[in-house]
């Protein structure tokens, strides 16, 4: 009839058929066969009947037809999201720690109890998942005697660090410390993002080092933001004081401020946020307010471990949002549709991002 196309037609057939009993189909002789043998006995009157309910039925398939044709002018590409839409799934808690001694660990694997001795130094593996350093005795390392823990692309994981300093790495993150806290200082170094509960030591200041920033404190609750494709590298403050050092100086913020370096600048500047909104991403969530199609992108491509294209000019789009990261990358996708700035396409294990 000119409305549907053959391969278009074929798409609302298989999805009639999906959508039917197997064991009550027969094929299309036998239905035929049926037919003839029920015409011969019914009366007239049910055969006009028949007759009528059989162009209902036409009628309905037909605008079902019609329907589907104009879904897909509309949007040309929905047919191959929907045909092709892989299951990624969200990311979880995957590390492997690093011990001084070379030797790796895959925490990812590891069933929990003890993992390592390390000279006075016990790790374990708790039933919920974290990594606990505790002294068990004199500990006789040197705090060059440093580890590693680090997290892949849609890994997470939280460790006590020997002095009790709670750490939550994020997605594609490192942290380097020491076996055992010794001498005038608490110090670790960052890449990623974390977010540190510390261990309060008025004597031992804990300084937390990224590839531009120093962040020192006491004992307090704040989210450091420092991956190598961000522009900013951002220090939250949640509770306590801190003191970030950077090339161009140092600042000290209150809770609900952030030091924002920007690294194209050279420059720190400080502003007000709502710090609980920055570490979401701890609490399970992704939180856009006001954000970039790209940084976003850039988040769920750490999470999910997927690639990302781009068909199209995205510079003047911004989205808000809250989505739990525990969905498959195919539901934050249709959230984000939603706002019909974006559309996507998954291929395998990329994401292609067209206006």
């Amino acid at each position: 009839m000119g409305i549907c196309s053959s391969e278009e037609l074929n798409l609302l057939q298989n999805w009639i058929s999906e959508s039917t009993f197997p064991e009550y189909q027969i094929s299309e002789s036998e239905l035929q066969e049926e037919m003839a043998l029920l015409d011969k006995r019914l009366p007239l009157s049910i055969k006009r009947r028949r007759l009528w309910l059989q162009a209902v039925s036409a009628a309905a398939i037909l605008i079902c037809c019609v329907g589907l044709f104009f879904y897909l002018k509309k949007d040309p590409d929905a047919k191959i999201m929907y045909a092709q839409k892989q299951e990624i799934v969200s990311g979880g808690n995957k590390a492997t720690l690093t011990l001084s001694n070379g030797k790796k660990i895959s925490l990812t694997d590891a069933p929990s109890g003890e993992l390592a001795q390390q000279t006075g130094i016990s790790i374990t593996k708790t039933a919920d998942g974290q990594v606990v350093y505790k002294v068990t005795g004199v500990a006789t390392a040197s705090s060059s005697d440093y580890n590693i823990i680090e997290t892949p692309p849609g890994g997470q994981f939280k460790i006590n660090l020997p002095d009790g300093t709670e750490v939550w790495l994020n997605a594609a993150s490192a942290l380097k410390f020491p076996a055992v806290f010794k001498g005038a200082e608490r110090r670790v170094r960052l890449t990623g993002e974390a977010y540190f509960e510390v261990a309060k030591n008025k004597a031992m200041p804990f300084r937390v080092e990224t590839d531009k920033n120093t962040i020192e404190v006491l004992g307090t609750h704040f989210n450091v933001n420092a991956y190598e494709n961000e522009r900013f590298m951002e220090t939250t403050l949640l509770e306590g004081s801190v003191s970030v050092s950077s090339p161009s100086g140092s600042v000290k913020i209150k809770p609900d401020q952030q030091a924002q370096f920007d690294k194209n600048s050279i420059k720190m500047n400080v502003i007000p946020v709502d710090a609980s909104d920055v570490v979401a991403w701890k609490n399970g969530y992704f939180l856009f307010e006001d954000e970039s199609i790209e940084r976003i992108m850039r988040k769920l491509a750490r999470w999910y471990d997927v690639d990302v294209e781009y068909r199209g000019n995205f510079s003047n789009i911004s989205l808000w949002g809250n989505i739990s990261r525990y969905k498959n990358i195919s539901e934050v996708l249709a959230q984000l549709e939603l706002t019909h700035a974006v559309h996507f396409k998954i291929e395998g294990r990329r994401v292609i991002v067209m206006p």
